[in-house]
């Protein structure tokens, strides 16, 4: 049975008056119906654009996009890269849906909570006002907003950016989609209300049995809702594997330097966090070779500088696991055993 989203090497490009920014290269995966894929990645690694142009929210006459994205329904497969924009706009709230960064600016501060969700709803569905206004007290009921039947009528100003976020829930899950794009869907929150958006996920996920995308930079967020993570750079995806697989058997340099950042409660609190020393590259001039070995501690141990030189393939490194770099897992594991003992 195929998967219900199959990605294959999408492209994303924009030119520009320096140069073409290639913000995407070569970009594959799947994902199931109740599956959660995390994306994670430093900002700027190509996360946010390779899921807009999933979305068609890119700008056509200033973007080139490559690849296939195909949505298998039961009506017959569907290439969003390569389909009409009419069909595009039709799938857009229904098929697939996405809940963007910041939800102040991404709800419209002059309607009511209430209008901006019926009208998602009245995009798909016929009905009066009246039903469209039930339905979006039902939504805000689903995903935990009080006395809904009077929260209709607020305005986005009037909640908290908490409260923000689950509307943008309710709005992106209105019409039950089967795939729903979460881009940093708990960034500047505090870590309680962090929590309550990742299970309100879950438990959207579960109602609709959505596959969903989380988009994030944050390797901590991912650990208790993904159940497989792509790891981005300069890009490209460098490492593709479990959740468990990527915190407990990474095979990519990058993704061991992500880990070594993150505060761990099983440390000593005077042991610094470690950091990956250096900046991405230019995404309108990368290297020839291996775009993380400017700041890999792991190149020196590459025969023949081969890094530098020959850009490595992806590669299975164990059964589903695959990596992007020149060592093999049993040479990532030893030499970062032996780095380990020496700190």
């Amino acid at each position: 049975m195929k998967p219900f989203l199959e990605v294959k090497n999408l492209t994303v490009e924009f030119p520009t008056e320096d140069g073409t920014v290639q913000a995407t290269e070569d970009v594959s995966f799947s994902l199931d119906l109740g599956e959660t894929l995390a994306i994670v990645g430093e900002s700027g690694c190509g996360k946010s654009v390779s899921n807009m142009a999933i979305m068609g929210l890119h700008n056509p006459k200033r973007t080139q996009i490559s690849g296939s994205a195909i949505f298998n329904l039961e009506s017959g497969p569907i290439d969003a890269i390569n389909t009409d924009s009419e069909t595009l706009r039709k799938m857009r709230g229904k098929t697939m849906s996405m809940i963007f960064q910041d939800p102040m600016s991404s709800l419209h501060p002059y309607y009511t909570v209430g209008n901006q969700i019926a009208e998602a709803w009245h995009l798909h569905n016929e009905g009066s006002r009246k039903t469209g206004a039930k339905r979006a007290a039902e939504m805000l009921d689903l995903v935990g907003i009080p006395d809904s039947h009077k929260r209709i009528n607020d305005f986005p100003h009037q909640f908290s950016g908490g409260m923000r976020q689950r509307v943008m829930i309710a709005m992106a899950v209105v019409n039950n989609p089967k795939l729903l794009i979460a881009d940093e869907p708990t960034t500047a929150l505090d870590v309680t209300v962090q929590s309550q958006i990742l299970t309100l996920l879950k438990t959207m996920q579960k109602e609709f049995n959505m596959a969903i995308i989380l988009i994030t930079h944050d390797l901590g967020v991912v650990a208790s809702i993904a159940d497989r993570i792509n790891v981005m750079y300069a890009g490209r995806l460098v490492e593709q594997g479990t959740v468990d697989e990527i915190f407990y058997k990474s095979v990519h340099p990058y993704t061991l330097g992500l880990l070594g950042s993150i505060p761990r409660v099983d440390q000593s609190i005077d042991k610094r966090l470690k950091t990956i020393q250096g900046q991405p590259p230019s995404l309108i001039e990368l290297p020839s070779g291996c775009a993380f070995e400017p700041r890999c501690e792991f190149a020196t141990h590459v025969p023949k500088g081969l890094c530098k030189t020959s850009r490595p393939e992806t590669t299975e490194k164990s059964i589903g696991h695959f990596a992007r770099c020149h060592l093999s897992a049993a040479e990532i594991y030893e030499i970062n055993r032996f780095q380990k003992a020496d700190r």
